[in-house]
């Protein structure tokens, strides 16, 4: 068994303040039963975070900053689009908040759209992309996947890197980019006087004034299999971290604790192999089931170094 948590710390004054009374004693009995694995070292403005990275490795797929190609890998799974070629990415509804001296990515995906109003915005955005090769494929409500040549070693920010954020540093830069960047502003422009924002407004929803591109790029001609089972992703801290709800992000850790964490070490004490990947906003780290060192022995003794210390390094 296999468990990644994502947002598992941050570098953040709120989050290192929550570290300090954190308490997480089944985290901390099983760190001491397992063995480290190298750091996969980051830092805080990559286009990919450590959670992805760590989910692709275990997939056997490349690693590319910016190039993590989950919306390749969705088509591939599909019968109907598995024989396209070239490249793909999703194409997913925001709204950004625009200030004096910033645009912020405020929301993504779009709350309260229905797939109706989804089928709505497709309809207007569809000739829009044709004029750039670009073709779009059902996704879900509001995110679609989109197959063109573009995508082809184009780097794009992951929805968890910009959410909440300066949306600067994670524009497309890629030599390929322009296009897709004046795409961006034709949508702004079509999505103002669209009539679905009208009505969303009416109750109180926020405007679709804006897309974003992620996952971009494309699958190699032959993928390597997965060396294990795909990882369990424990997704319960990331509303709070990435709203900054650092009380919150605490309450969830414990929860976590007693929960997938109590579960992975029950297991390890049953003898079976188990693997825990931490995943913070630079560096991601795994923990894995080995015959316990001299040093382990005397840990599992005595006493293990303060879980903090272990999370505020990521």
């Amino acid at each position: 068994m296999h468990l990644l948590i994502p947002h598992a710390a941050s570098h953040s004054e709120g989050c290192q303040a929550a570290l300090a009374t954190l308490k997480l004693p089944h985290l901390q009995k099983l760190l001491s039963r397992l063995s480290p694995q190298p750091l996969d070292a980051g830092d805080e403005l990559s286009w990919s975070p450590p959670h992805e990275r760590a989910l692709a490795r275990s997939l056997g797929l490349p690693v590319t900053d910016g190039q993590l190609p989950w919306a390749a890998l969705e088509a591939s799974q599909r019968s109907e689009l598995a024989h396209l070629p070239s490249a793909w990415a999703f194409v997913s509804l925001c709204h950004w908040q625009a200030t004096t001296h910033e645009v912020t990515m405020r929301q993504l995906p779009m709350h309260e759209l229905s797939a109706t109003e989804s089928d709505g915005l497709l309809a207007a955005m569809q000739p829009f992309f044709a004029q750039d090769g670009i073709t779009l494929h059902p996704f879900e409500a509001g995110r679609w996947l989109a197959h063109g040549a573009v995508f082809d070693g184009l780097p794009s920010a992951s929805p968890d890197r910009v959410l909440g954020r300066n949306l600067s540093p994670w524009m497309p830069t890629a030599s390929q980019a322009s296009g897709l960047i004046r795409l961006m502003s034709e949508m702004q422009m079509l999505f103002y006087t669209h009539p679905l924002n009208d009505a969303r407004e009416r109750r109180g929803a926020l405007a679709v004034n804006a897309i974003w591109f992620s996952g971009s790029g494309t699958l190699p001609d032959r993928h390597p299999a997965p060396a294990s089972a795909q990882p369990v992703m424990a997704p319960t801290l990331r509303q709070a971290a990435l709203q900054d709800n650092w009380a919150g992000w605490a309450s969830a850790w414990q929860q976590l604790d007693v929960t997938h964490i109590r579960q992975l070490l029950d297991a390890q004490r049953l003898g079976d192999a188990v693997q825990l990947t931490l995943c913070g906003e630079r560096h991601a780290q795994s923990w894995v089931s080995q015959p316990p060192s001299l040093k382990q022995k005397f840990r599992q003794l005595f006493s293990a170094p303060p879980v903090q210390g272990t999370l505020e390094k990521l």
